[in-house]
């Protein structure tokens, strides 16, 4: 089972939904293979913990 990895910052539990529909079905017209056959996998990470231009995710957005 071909596994989809995204590592963010925390997402909206609608946005969780969209994405892991949105990246199933890619994956799948891509591959050929069913959409059952992948496992997507979210991880939500904190803001302190993301660094954009060297400065922590948590600080840029205020």
């Amino acid at each position: 089972m071909p596994v989809i990895t995204m590592d963010s910052a925390a997402l909206a539990p609608g946005v969780k939904k969209a994405l892991i529909g949105s990246l199933t079905r890619a994956a799948a017209e891509a591959t050929g293979l069913p959409e059952a056959s992948f496992i997507v996998l979210l991880r939500e990470l904190p803001a302190d913990a993301i660094g954009i231009g060297g400065v922590p995710l948590s600080e840029r957005r205020g």
